[in-house]
């Protein structure tokens, strides 16, 4: 669902002035208790940070609700003060939270940032094509989703796993006498990591080539782990996805997929939703097929692996119904 973000990020600069006062822009400026100060586009990378970082680190996350959607935030004179006082920073990239990048340039830290993008074996690397809103402006929130590219890779525990090595990297860079405690929670998320990645054996062992109809993209670096086959017609996916009405041809291609029985679950994002949306998922009730919804933004109360553990086992659960 790429968008533009609105003029309101191009004044972010000039009105944080009033906040910032001569807030230093140089890594470090932030963490007057000694704590590393780590800054995530969301609260899924957020809790990742934390994991690695522990006492030891001070995260904060710029997008921390679901009722937030990274595509349209448009960030505030405070959110820039924020960035302009982080040791470290953490964005997904791809144009799914291209607001980092305006704060970045109007704050002009220097802060390193990991792209956890780069981490997926998926990446095809910053000189793609990108599928929309190239601008000739040259702005990097005009640089929106890269064509044929799935952007949400929190959903993919390997590449999630990549990223939390290079946290610990980083952060024992910043902090190096605490280089050990971040090793060590780096070690003991990666074996968290592994058991999720031993529950999508299990799925891929028992439903290895089942077809799954996904209204768009956000589960399927999971359901790919898992063996399962994506049955949905692209253009479907491709308009929810964009926030654009379904083609008619498609949409009755999708409903009767559903209703022959060809897919044994349907996973819709609880987040987004359209008319088309509903209808697949009352066909879907109507045929007893098994309705899954997942989430872009971190449940309330759950960790990284508590919510992806969570899905692993709905998803487990709607195959063996």
């Amino acid at each position: 669902m790429p968008r533009r973000l609105s003029a309101v990020a191009v004044l972010v600069a000039a009105s944080v002035l009033a906040l910032a006062g001569c807030a230093s822009s140089a890594p470090g400026a932030g963490g007057g208790d000694g704590r590393v100060a780590i800054v995530a586009s969301t609260d899924v990378y957020a809790q990742i940070a934390e994991e690695i970082g522990g006492d030891l680190a001070d995260v904060t996350a710029i997008i921390d609700s679901g009722a937030q959607d990274p595509h349209e935030f448009e960030a505030s004179a405070r959110d820039q003060l924020t960035v302009s006082r982080a040791d470290l920073l953490i964005q997904n990239g791809a144009g799914y939270d291209s607001f980092m990048e305006s704060l970045i340039d109007a704050t002009g830290t220097q802060a390193p940032m990991l792209t956890a993008v780069e981490f997926s074996p998926a990446w095809p690397g910053e000189h793609a094509d990108e599928g929309d809103d190239h601008s000739d402006e040259g702005d990097h929130e005009d640089h929106d989703h890269i064509e044929g590219f799935n952007e949400h890779v929190w959903y993919d525990p390997q590449t999630v796993g990549k990223l939390a090595n290079a946290i610990a990297d980083e952060l024992s860079d910043l902090a190096p006498e605490h280089a050990n405690a971040f090793a060590a929670n780096a070690d003991a998320f990666l074996a968290e990591i592994a058991e999720l990645g031993e529950g999508l054996d299990a799925i891929a062992a028992d439903h290895a080539g089942t077809r799954i109809f996904v209204t768009e993209p956000v589960p399927l670096y999971l359901t790919e782990a898992a063996g399962l086959v994506n049955a949905t017609p692209a253009e479907f996916s491709e308009a929810v996805e964009e926030g654009q009405d379904v083609p008619p041809a498609t949409l009755l291609a999708a409903l009767g997929l559903v209703e022959s029985g060809d897919v044994r679950v349907v996973i819709v994002n609880a987040q987004t939703g359209g008319a088309e949306t509903t209808q697949v998922i009352d066909t879907a009730k109507a045929h007893d097929i098994p309705v899954l919804e997942v989430t872009e933004t971190l449940p309330e109360g759950q960790t990284y692996i508590s919510w992806m553990q969570a899905n692993i086992d709905a998803l487990a659960a709607a195959l063996a119904a």
